[in-house]
Order: C-alpha cells, then structure tokens, then sequence
C-alpha cells in the first residue's frame, strides 16, 4: 500500500493542463520554505559569530575566571596561586588590582580604570599583549624615573598623548587631613597604548604595575584578586566551581560567563526571538501548502471517490496528500539548507561585507555556522510543513465516495 500512496502523491505533484496553477503555488510554497531556512541559517550564523566574536574580546581583556576575597585583599598571593594552579583545567594565573582614578594631561582630563597587574606572568593570562599598537606591556615593569602606563588607544588620543609623555593619575584614596581626605598623585610615564577593538575598553581603561596601583588604591600589601586562564573556555564555569572548593567559603571564584552573565543572558534571549521572527517566514510557506493540497483535494474530489471505492481506506487517502506535503517540505528545507550554507561559506571565504571598526569590534561580517543550528532550523521547518498538511489530508479523507460521485 506505500508504494501505491507515493506513487499516486508524486503523480499529483506533476503539473497537468488543468492543474498548473496549483502547480505554482506549490513552487511557491517550495521557495518560500527555502527562503525562510536559508534567512534562518545566515542571520543565526551572524549573530553566532558576532556573538562569539564579542566574547573573544571581553576575555582577551579580562581572564576566563576570578577569585576574590570576600571582604578583603588577598594578601597569601603565593599560597593561594598555588592551590589555584593545582586544580584541574587551570593554566595559568596573574594577580590584579582595581582602582580608579583622574587622568589629567597638558591639555585634556578624563576619568580612568587602572589595572595594577604583574606583566609577565597577566601575559600568559591576558590577551592584551597582542592588541599592543605601540610600546610593550612588559615596560611596565622597566625602571622609568617616574611609574609607567599603558593607555587604551583613544583615552591617549584623547589626552593627546603619545610613548615618552608624562599623565598625572589622581586618586581620591589619600590620607585623612584638617582639610579632609587629601588626594594621592602619582606622575606616570606613557610607554604604551593597546586597541581592543571595543570603545568601552580603549577609551577608559590603563595598565600600571601593582606597586602603583596599590599606592593609588591605599592597598598597604596583597591584591584584590587573581585572574585565572582556563584550558578550556566551554568549561570555565566548571573549573570556577571546583576553585571555590578547593579554596573554601572564604574566597569566591566566578567565570566569564558569570561575570558577563546580563549580556550574554540578552544576547542569547535576542537570539531566540530572531529565529522565532524568522519563523514566521516558514509558516506563510506552511500556509501557501495548506491552500494547494486544499485546492488539490478540491479538485481530486472525483478521483478520491474512485480511489475510496475501489477498497483505498482513509488512512491511505490521508497518507497520499501527507506525502504531498512531506515532499514540498522536505524539498524545501533542502533547498534552503544547502543555499543557507553557501551563502555562509561565501561570506565566511570572501569577506564581502565590512563594517566599520568604530562601531563593531569586528572588521568583516562574522560567520559562526553551528551544526546544532542547523540541524534545529530543518527539523523546525519540516515539522511545521508536516502540521501544515494534517488538514487538507484530514479534509481529503472525509470525503464520501456515493456524494461526490453523485454529481458526475
């Protein structure tokens, strides 16, 4: 019986004189499933790849993880780096301080976030080696006349700074007076300037040494955290969690993902309403098939009426105008799914679409295909075709071979 309903439902896919128009509005409805899995497949790529490309950049700045001391600093840096170092998926560590401050130059004043770090060992943690435009990150360390200081490209293009020129950091940590509290300032030396791609970072954001920093942040020894760099990213939260273990109650261990949890948390709820959106292309498609196999069974009503009385059961007559759909889906979402995935991989090899680096931290439109992805895009666009079909077949069924052969 399953090859008699395939071959009467291919049968009724193939255009005949009377039929052409129904025809078409199964080509349509064959296009418009493509067009809504091929939209599906590249914006969802997109956004994957924007979406990963931004969380590229806030870790290269911060560190996969970071441990903190509840209510103080972490002044047994050696002892708690080592039990930090000993657990499992842990690569690296580098202390940090956090203070903030007034930088002030010749001509220009501005808010800054400083970050007291330890050169060598925040290289092996932080990617902000590499975003270095002028000047190294190790010069921090270098013996200057005065502290030294690394700036984000546009606060020292701001300050109208360069390598060799002399900041002032004013820092409202100073000592108590008659007067009142009495600010700390340190004269620093600009001997480099990194670009992360990310305004937020580039325009507010400096390296100093951990010397420096605690004299600004009226931190007499210790730090006031350790960043952690993790073998595997995907499992940063894992890795956190068995830190705070290893270190007890006392200490608190979180990942990127927890430190950055509103963003990604948004992005993520972005992400679902796109697809959703775009779903809605696949269900105007899903509608297109309703009204053909309703305008097919309006037509076959005579031949379902032979078919019934020649011992075709109902469920038979359902399964031939459910094949119909089926293929329309199918040939559909295949068409969409390989296009969808050239579209990307054209994209992904010939960058043909730029945006502006001022805006976005990317140059070129970021491509992320996930097999997951696509995988959900087709089984969704299948089963809403397959719904789609489940009336007209339905409605096919019900028909009564003496009624409608009675008006032959």
């Amino acid at each position: 019986m399953t090859s008699f309903e395939w071959f009467v439902s291919l049968r009724y896919l193939r255009a005949k004189r009377k039929q052409k128009f129904i025809s078409l509005i199964t080509v349509i409805s064959i296009l418009g499933v493509a067009v809504g899995v091929l939209a599906l497949i590249v914006v969802l790529s997109v956004y994957t790849g924007f979406t990963e490309g931004l969380r590229d950049q806030i870790i290269g700045v911060n560190a996969h993880a970071q441990v903190q001391r509840f209510g103080a600093a972490i002044t047994d840096i050696e002892a708690v780096t080592a039990k930090i170092e000993g657990v499992a998926g842990v690569e690296a560590t580098t202390p940090y301080i956090h203070a903030q401050a007034l930088i002030s130059s010749a001509s220009q004043s501005t808010g800054v976030v400083l970050r007291g770090v330890d050169a060598a060992s925040a290289m092996r943690v932080l990617s902000i080696g590499r975003k270095m435009v002028a000047g190294h990150l190790t010069d921090l360390d270098k013996p200057f006349e005065v502290p030294a200081i690394v700036l984000g490209h546009d606060l020292a293009r701001q300050l109208r700074v360069g390598i060799g020129d002399r900041v002032r950091l004013i820092s409202p940590n100073g000592p108590l007076s008659p007067m009142g509290v009495l600010p700390k300032v340190r004269t620093c030396l600009v001997v480099g300037a990194f670009e992360t791609g990310m305004l937020e970072y580039d325009s507010t954001m400096g390296y100093i040494n951990l010397d420096t920093a605690r004299s600004l942040a009226d931190l007499s020894r210790g730090v006031h955290g350790i960043e952690i760099r993790v073998k595997n990213i995907d499992r940063a939260d894992r890795t956190a969690a068995a830190i705070q273990e290893t270190l007890g109650k006392d200490y608190s261990a979180r990942d990127w993902m927890e430190l950055n949890r509103n963003l990604f948390a948004a992005l993520k709820l972005e992400k679902l309403g796109i697809f959703i959106a775009l779903d809605l292309i696949i269900l105007v498609a899903a509608l297109n098939i309703i009204s053909a196999l309703i305008m097919m069974v309006m037509e076959k009503n005579r031949d379902i009426a032979i078919l019934k009385s020649m011992g075709a059961t109902t469920r038979a007559i359902m399964r031939i105008f459910f094949y119909q759909g089926m293929v329309i889906g199918l040939a559909g979402t295949t068409l969409g799914v390989a296009s969808g995935l050239g579209l990307c991989a054209l994209l992904k090899r010939y960058k043909i679409i730029e945006l502006p680096s001022n805006v976005y931290p990317m140059s070129t439109m970021p491509i992320k295909v996930v097999p997951l992805d696509v995988t959900v895009i087709a089984v969704s666009a299948i089963l809403i075709t397959l719904i789609a079909t489940l009336y007209p077949s339905w409605k096919a069924s019900r028909i009564r071979p003496a009624e409608a052969l009675s008006y032959e």
